[in-house]
């Protein structure tokens, strides 16, 4: 049968996006979105997503890897949700919207920058040469320098699937400070098994451990392969941290139909 889809990117994080409202996607077998995710026979994505109803919210985003598999929070995927309820009719000042970690807000600026508010973070486990946190998806966050020629992908990957973060594996990401409020950051991310152009919940993190004010208000700027981003967020000490705001592009790319099996 032949499906509609939506292609959508956030600084090259890229995802096919349904509008399920009536349902009519709910079907889809983690076959299929593996399928569609896939960049030499499918549609070519880090993800896959839905929007569907829910009481109480402007709508509901699920949200599965390129493996198939309902994921974590995706920081730029609810970016891209919130641009793409918008381009579908949803119309709103603010959103308000239920995702697998629980109610987000979203803000649309007249230049089309997608402003999202990511759940606080009460707990940083810190290491001696690296921290670990969830912002929604738990992230492993390394400061390093020349990130540039670090192989992500292998490193990435032998963090990823380490005995200290089984049986679920963990996010990797490597960051390097370029100025006071700027950093440059690459992660490897676990479901799609590779690095991708950027990542929201992992841009987050490493913004977080990146902070340029040891209390109060904090800005930084995040370049990744794929863009620029900033978080914006309230440091309250080093264990927690609040009124976090993941900002940046959400682009429409194209639209299309997929032929998809059983």
């Amino acid at each position: 049968m032949k499906v509609e889809f939506y292609k959508y990117q956030g600084t090259g994080n890229d995802f096919v996006i349904f509008d399920n409202r009536e349902n009519e996607y709910s079907f889809l077998t983690k076959k299929q979105i593996k399928h569609i995710c896939d960049r030499h026979f499918g549609v070519g994505a880090d993800g896959l997503m839905l929007l569907s109803k829910t009481d109480g919210y402007d709508f509901e985003m699920v949200y599965y890897n390129s493996d198939g598999n309902e994921s974590t929070m995706c920081g730029n995927g609810g970016r891209c949700l919130a641009k793409f309820a918008y381009h579908r009719g949803i119309v709103k000042s603010a959103y308000h919207f239920k995702a697998i970690d629980g109610p987000h807000l979203a803000e649309i600026d007249s230049d089309g920058t997608v402003s999202l508010q990511m759940q606080n973070v009460d707990k940083v486990a810190y290491h001696s040469s690296y921290a670990v946190l969830n912002t929604g998806s738990p992230h492993f966050v390394k400061f390093a320098n020349e990130v540039e020629d670090i192989d992500v992908v292998s490193t990435g990957h032998d963090i990823r699937f380490s005995k200290e973060f089984a049986p679920d594996g963990i996010n990797v990401n490597f960051v390097e400070s370029t100025t006071e409020d700027s950093i440059f950051v690459r992660t490897y991310e676990r479901g799609v098994e590779n690095e991708t152009m950027s990542c929201g919940t992992g841009v987050t993190a490493s913004a977080l451990l990146s902070a340029h004010n040891e209390n109060g208000f904090n800005t930084v700027v995040v370049n990744t392969p794929g863009g620029h981003l900033s978080v914006e967020f309230d440091k309250i000490d080093d264990q927690h941290f609040e009124n976090i705001w993941l900002c940046g592009p959400a682009e429409f790319v194209f639209k299309g139909e997929i032929e998809i099996g059983g």
